[in-house]
């Protein structure tokens, strides 16, 4: 077995065929990655053919399969399908986990590990999305919002979150705007829209129907349409009039995890401020009003709680 066909410390035994395929598919030979992609679309196929006919069905050969069996940490094929029968065996939580969590994290995995990876996962994830930032393009979504009589962000999920924090901020700066999380608020606010105003719709993959519906529909009113997801080619971009790109780290997490989420956030803080910055004394005006309205809750809320003092005639603490 040559040095490249061994496999890295992390593909134990205690994971299973398809997770040591993922951890190694990047590192496969184009005819090795055929299988190791056959094996994550139907994993029951090593229990139901043999070698040959599993290597005919990837269009490689029985040498290859036993490579690749090598390459993920197993002796051979007969090692593989013993493990390919435990998984298809054992119960649906781990499975649950990988779909919900992720694939690179482990439920036994050291928590310094844990913390290495999501460190890298958002801090990438943020300065990917810097490294993709169109300023001309962002320079004149802020004019057109700056600008407009009304703008409608739509967000399904976390997305939704990260929308309705975009809005409290243009809203705290003078601009008409509004955040719909739910499909039929968002196409009643869509009819209401037309020349002069903007609709921006946010989602990490491109493809939450709901959300492409409502933008779709916002730009057949006549609104200016802006699309913030990690795909260009996504539906929710071709529905738009532009399109923002954030980063997700995939290879880490699932879409909707809060990484996603910084970068989006991250596009929309500097879009704010963007916006902020096109009309200065709007924007310090308004900034100061709404500081002064809830000027006083931040007092009571800063001030040291009261401490209780004797009573001189009685002893008891007054109030």
């Amino acid at each position: 077995m040559s040095s490249a066909e061994v496999p890295p410390a992390q593909t134990t035994a205690e994971f299973g065929v398809s997770s040591r395929i993922r951890a190694q598919l990047s590192h496969m030979t184009q005819s090795m990655a055929k299988i190791g992609q056959l094996l994550l679309e139907n994993p029951e196929l090593p229990l139901q053919l043999s070698i040959t006919e599993l290597a005919e069905r990837a269009g490689t050969s029985a040498a290859t399969v036993t490579r690749f069996c090598r390459l993920i940490g197993y002796g051979g094929y007969l090692p593989l399908r013993v493990s390919s029968a435990a998984d298809l065996g054992r119960s649906s939580a781990q499975d649950t986990w990988e779909q919900v969590i992720g694939h690179t994290f482990h439920p036994r995995q050291d928590p310094a590990q844990v913390l290495r990876t999501l460190l890298n996962a958002h801090v990438g994830a943020l300065q990917a999305t810097a490294d993709l930032a169109d300023l001309a393009l962002l320079q004149r979504v802020a004019a057109a919002i700056a600008t407009s009589r009304h703008v409608d962000i739509y967000g399904i999920g976390g997305s939704g979150l990260v929308a309705a924090g975009m809005h409290e901020r243009l809203y705290r700066i003078g601009i008409n705007a509004h955040a719909w999380t739910e499909v039929h608020l968002g196409l009643t606010s869509g009819a209401l829209l037309g020349e002069g105003a903007v609709a921006i719709g946010v989602s990490n993959s491109g493809r939450t129907s709901e959300t492409v519906e409502m933008l779709g529909f916002a730009g057949s009113q006549g609104a200016f349409t802006v699309a913030l997801t990690s795909d260009p080619s996504s539906p929710l971009a071709a529905v738009a009039d532009v399109h923002i790109q954030s980063y997700t780290p995939g290879e880490y997490l699932q879409p909707g995890d809060f990484a996603a989420q910084h970068a989006q956030l991250f596009v929309f803080d500097l879009l704010y401020l963007m916006v902020a910055q096109q009309n200065f004394e709007r924007t310090t005006t308004t900034l100061a009003r709404t500081a002064a309205a809830i000027a006083t809750h931040r007092e009571t809320q800063s001030r040291p709680p009261r401490t209780a003092t004797a009573s001189p005639t009685n002893g008891t603490p007054s109030s």
